[in-house]
C-alpha cells in the first residue's frame, strides 16, 4: 500500500509552535502510523479459538502460576497447595489479568479519543493515536473472549480502579502529559512481565501465549508513542510544571503497578490466602521488590531523556520503592543489565 508522505515542515507549521527535534518526532509518528497499517492483528482472524490446541480445560497443569515470572507462583504457600487448587488459582489469575487489561485499555481508548478531538488539523499525533485506539479496541475483544472461554466470573481491577475509570479519560484533555504518564503506568508493567514470560518460560497455555504475542507486538508501538510524546513535549513546559511532573511520575508508577499487578480482594477471599502471604507476595519479599523496580527501567530512561530526573524526583522514586537501573534501550531485559 502506497501512503503519501506529507512534508514534515508543513505538518510542523500546522501543529503549533515549533520545538527542538520536531521533524524527527513527526517522522517517528508517521513511521508508527504506517507500521500500524502494514501490520495489525484481528483476534478473530489471528487466533484460532476453536482449535484443539487452544482448548481450555480445568485439569490442565499449564495453568499453574510460573515460579520464575509470577510472584504468586514463586511463593512457598502457593507451591504447597494441591495441584487442583494451583490450577484453579492460575486460571482465575490469568483471566483476571486479562480483565484488568481490558478495563485499562477501555480507559485508554476513551482518553485517546478525547485527546485527538482537541488536536489541530494536520497533527501527526491525531493519526497515530487513532490507529492506537483502533488496535486497543481489538485488544479488548481479545481479552474478553479469553475471559469468557476460561469461564470464571472475574472482576478485573480493584474497587478503586473501577471507581476512577470514568474520571481518568478526562485527564487526556485537561493535562495530556499526566494522562500519558498514567498510560505508561498501566502499559509498562504488563508489557515487561509478558516479555519476560515469553523470553524465559516454556510452560504456558497456548491461548495465553497467543494473546501475549499479539499484545506485545502492538504494545511496542503504543509504548513507543507515549515515550516519544513525553520526551518531546515535557521539555517545552516551564520549570515549575516540569518539577511537578517529575514528582508525579514515580507516584503514578507506584500506584499503577499495584492496581495492575495485585489481584483484587475477591481473589484472596476465594482461595483463603493468609494476610501475611499476601503481604509477602506484594511487596515485602526481596523478589517481589525487585520485580516492582525492574518493570520501570524504561520509564526511568524516558524520565532522564525528558528532564524529569532531578534530586527531588530521585528521592521520590526511592520513597516509592521503585528506583533502580535505567534501561540503556527500550525493552532491555533485566538480566542483560547485570
Amino acid at each position: 500500500m502506497n501512503i503519501t508522505r506529507r512534508p514534515l515542515t508543513q505538518m510542523g507549521r500546522m501543529h503549533g509552535r515549533p520545538f527542538p527535534g520536531q521533524a524527527e518526532y513527526e517522522q517517528v509518528l508517521l513511521d508508527l502510523s504506517e507500521a500500524s497499517v502494514r501490520r495489525n492483528f484481528d483476534p478473530y482472524l489471528d487466533i484460532d479459538w476453536d482449535s484443539k490446541d487452544l482448548e481450555i480445560t480445568p485439569d490442565d497443569e499449564r495453568w499453574i502460576c510460573d515460579p520464575h515470572t509470577d510472584p504468586i507462583g514463586r511463593h512457598p504457600w502457593y507451591q504447597a497447595q494441591p495441584v487442583a487448587k494451583q490450577i484453579e488459582m492460575g486460571m482465575w489469575r490469568q483471566a483476571n489479568v486479562a480483565k484488568v487489561g481490558l478495563q485499562f485499555e477501555s480507559m485508554l481508548i476513551r482518553g485517546i479519543m478525547q485527546y485527538t478531538a482537541a488536536l489541530p488539523n494536520g497533527s501527526p499525533e491525531f493519526r497515530y493515536a487513532t490507529h492506537e485506539a483502533k488496535e486497543e479496541c481489538q485488544h479488548t475483544l481479545m481479552f474478553q473472549e479469553f475471559v469468557n472461554r476460561v469461564g470464571v466470573d472475574v472482576p478485573g481491577g480493584n474497587l478503586f480502579l473501577r471507581r476512577i475509570s470514568p474520571i481518568v479519560p478526562l485527564f487526556a484533555t485537561m493535562t495530556p502529559l499526566f494522562f500519558y504518564m498514567m498510560v505508561l503506568g498501566g502499559e509498562e508493567p504488563i508489557d515487561h512481565l509478558q516479555k519476560q514470560f515469553l523470553r524465559t518460560s516454556s510452560v504456558q497455555h497456548p491461548a495465553m501465549t497467543a494473546i501475549m504475542q499479539i499484545h506485545v507486538a502492538e504494545e511496542a508501538r503504543h509504548i513507543g508513542f507515549a515515550h516519544q510524546l513525553l520526551e518531546h513535549r515535557v521539555p517545552m513546559r516551564g520549570r515549575l510544571p516540569r518539577l511537578v511532573l517529575s514528582l508525579m511520575l514515580p507516584i503514578t508508577m507506584r500506584v499503577m503497578v499495584t492496581m495492575i499487578m495485585m489481584p483484587p480482594k475477591q481473589f484472596w477471599d476465594r482461595f483463603e490466602i493468609p494476610r501475611e502471604v499476601k503481604k509477602e507476595i506484594f511487596w515485602h519479599s526481596p523478589e517481589s521488590q525487585a520485580t516492582k523496580r525492574d518493570v520501570f527501567g524504561d520509564v526511568r530512561m524516558m524520565a532522564q531523556r525528558s528532564g524529569l530526573m532531578n534530586p527531588l524526583s530521585r528521592f521520590m522514586w526511592r520513597l516509592c520503592g521503585i528506583d533502580g537501573r535505567v534501561s540503556r534501550f527500550r525493552s532491555e531485559p533485566a538480566y542483560a543489565a547485570q
